[in-house]
Order: structure tokens, then C-alpha cells, then sequence
């Protein structure tokens, strides 16, 4: 497994975060992952660490897209999907400056067009593009 596939699972734990309000601790377990088999100890650190950061930092992520957001945007109503991978996203540019913006806001990108509603990435792509130009 990658990176990658760390990304997915700590995508699907935050939606499930913010849908079920499930708990980090219960998150952190992944008895919700059917692949968990497969997984070794530095894949599932890495969701860990995108999990965790992610829920601990929540307020300050969700100021930071709800300051980006354009005037006829409301951020309740925005796309749960969309939501989970702007949140995982914004925390890695914000608290992970060891990884390149390009391949932050790439890897959102490629979870969008997979997981997201039709043309996601788009507004993703813009959204994270402009929060990495500001938190250089």
C-alpha cells in the first residue's frame, strides 16, 4: 500500500466523523476497514496522523475553507465527500510541511474524481491552490 491508500482510509474516517459522529478513538481502531489485512504499521501511521491532526485541528481547518469560500457559497451546504477531503487536505498544508503542496492538492484531486459528486475536483483544485499560496 501508499500513501495513497492511507489518504483514502483517512478520508473515509472523517466522513464518517462528520456523518456519524464517531468517535477518534473508535476511527482509530480501523475495524471499519475491509482491507485491514493488508495494511502495514507505517500506512495505517500515516492515517493515524491524518485522522487525528485532522479531527484536533477541526475548528481552524473549517475557518480556514469557510474564509476561502466565495460569497454564494455556504459551507453547511457543501458536499460532505467534498468536505472530508478539503479537511485531510487543508490539515496536511497547513501542519505537514514536509509534503509538497503540488502532491497535496494532486492526491485531493485524484480522491475527488474517484470518491466525489461530478466536477468536485475542480472547486477543490482552486480551494487548495489558493490556501497553499497563503500558507507558504
Amino acid at each position: 500500500m501508499s500513501r495513497r491508500k492511507s489518504r483514502i482510509i483517512a478520508f473515509q474516517a472523517i466522513y464518517s466523523w462528520d456523518v456519524s459522529g464517531e468517535s477518534l478513538e473508535d476511527l482509530l481502531q480501523f475495524s471499519w476497514v475491509d482491507s485491514k489485512e493488508n495494511l502495514d504499521e507505517s500506512e495505517l501511521a500515516f492515517s493515524r496522523i491524518l485522522i487525528g491532526g485532522t479531527i484536533e485541528n477541526a475548528a481552524p481547518i473549517d475557518e480556514l475553507i469557510k474564509s476561502h469560500l466565495s460569497a454564494n457559497w455556504n459551507f453547511d451546504r457543501l458536499n460532505k465527500v467534498t468536505l472530508s477531503i478539503l479537511r485531510i487536505s487543508v490539515y496536511s498544508l497547513m501542519y505537514q510541511k514536509d509534503i509538497a503542496p503540488s502532491i497535496i492538492i494532486d492526491e485531493a484531486i485524484d480522491l475527488a474524481k474517484e470518491f466525489g459528486p461530478d466536477d468536485s475536483f475542480k472547486f477543490i483544485n482552486a480551494m487548495l491552490d489558493k490556501i497553499s499560496k497563503e500558507n507558504k
